[in-house]
């Protein structure tokens, strides 16, 4: 069979790239990836079987939006052509948020170039993130007479609007202003979450630690967490994403952007699946218990928390490295006998293969976070990402709208 990549499969449809990629995630057509692991190769045969019988038809179009962001691959997302995992174990939140943001995060100068710029050996210092101290404080008082029990990701949302209301710069929508109102955002995000132990340093990763955790990080674990954020900065067009891609071609402001992405990530379908996965895991005390536990949610058709992805038939990478650096971190925990009962269990049920979400319950659960944690992690890691998207979208200056396929009675 002959293969052909994807600006020649493009051409002889006479459709852009973007809509060939659109094709493969509807069914229409098949690719496999070239052995580089990067490269799209479709089947010349199938392409032009295609081309003879014109656009298919037997599905409403997609959205499709251009976007030099993040790419996906076979099992891991590309971050403006970077590995994703390779920049999780070499870079800082900080870094690959400058880096996502294709803004200097110090100067407002040119983006560094990949080998040279953030990735490099040595990254350069750089000041801590930090909120406008009245912001903080207004933030930190919206929440006093919300239940102490409140999950993190309900305290985002508030303390979200809070900052907003209190930053009289977040129309300014230019690329440099808008990543100095993601850090103030991302800084106030953070520091506005209870404190539950001491902050061993300035980072956004170790000030997040002791909002999430009573207990004091040790490096290993610590250096966990910043791969999460690193994984989870941003993944494509997820429904969080697209929604918040919605809300800045509107032009909100970059509050209001995070917003509406934080409303969309908490369903259990996105970002909540974390959440899940977490109950999941408290429930199996000893990895026998596992075998009970997936039964009873099998029969009572629930979908499985922490397994499966839309993307990735085979496995997410993400998750596959956050477990491995899991390991390395706590061996030997009691947790992580109890998941990896509940993977063994699933692989006999030949059920779907774990996920990002399992492996931040994992994380969550060896680290003794509070409850809600994993989505917590989430938000303030994807945040980045929902910026990234927004400035592409002040950029371009046109309203994105859908349109829906009717199906109700014909008009009167």
């Amino acid at each position: 069979m002959e293969w052909i990549d994807a600006a020649t499969a493009a051409e002889r449809l006479g459709v852009k790239p973007a809509t060939l990629y659109a094709y493969v995630s509807r069914g229409v057509l098949r690719r496999r990836h070239g052995d580089d692991g990067r490269r799209s190769l479709f089947s010349a045969e199938e392409i032009e079987r295609l081309a003879r019988r014109g656009r298919p038809r037997s599905q409403p179009p997609e959205l499709v939006i251009e976007s030099a962001i993040t790419a996906l691959g076979v099992d891991r997302p590309y971050y403006r052509g970077l590995d994703a995992l390779e920049l999780a174990r070499t870079g800082d939140f900080e870094t690959v948020a400058a880096w996502l943001w294709a803004a200097d995060a110090e100067d407002g100068s040119e983006p560094a170039q990949a080998g040279s710029g953030p990735f490099a050996a040595q990254t350069r210092a750089r000041m801590p993130w930090r909120c406008e101290p009245d912001a903080l404080a207004a933030a930190v008082a919206a929440q006093r007479g919300l239940p102490e029990d409140l999950l993190p990701l309900d305290r985002l949302q508030v303390i979200t609007t809070v900052l907003g209301a209190s930053d009289s710069l977040r129309h300014q929508l230019d690329p440099v202003s808008v990543a100095a109102t993601g850090r103030r955002m991302i800084a106030g995000l953070v520091d506005s979450l209870p404190q539950l132990s001491e902050p061993q340093g300035e980072s956004i990763v170790e000030r997040l630690w002791s909002r999430l955790c009573p207990h004091p990080a040790s490096p290993a674990l610590l250096g966990v967490l910043q791969a999460a954020l690193v994984l989870l900065a941003d993944h494509e067009l997820a429904a969080s994403t697209l929604a918040a891609r919605v809300a800045a071609s509107a032009k909100a402001d970059p509050y209001a952007v995070v917003l509406t992405g934080l409303g969309v990530l908490g369903g259990p379908l996105h970002g909540g699946a974390s959440y899940g996965a977490e109950r999941l895991l408290a429930e199996v005390a000893e990895p026998h218990q596992a075998a009970r536990v997936i039964a009873e949610r099998v029969r009572r058709g629930e979908r499985i928390p922490g397994f499966g992805h839309s993307i990735y038939k085979n496995g997410d990478g993400r998750g596959g490295l956050l477990l491995d650096l899991i390991k390395e971190a706590t061996p030997g925990h009691d947790r992580l006998a109890a998941g990896a009962a509940v993977l063994e269990e699933m692989r006999r049920r030949r059920l779907p293969e774990r996920n990002m979400d399992f492996a931040l319950a994992t994380l969550t659960a060896v680290s003794g976070m509070v409850t809600g944690a994993g989505e917590a992690v989430f938000a303030v890691a994807r945040a980045v990402g929902w910026l990234a998207h927004a400035m592409e979208e002040y950029g371009r200056g046109t309203l994105l709208r859908l349109r829906a396929s009717y199906t109700g009675p014909p008009p009167r």
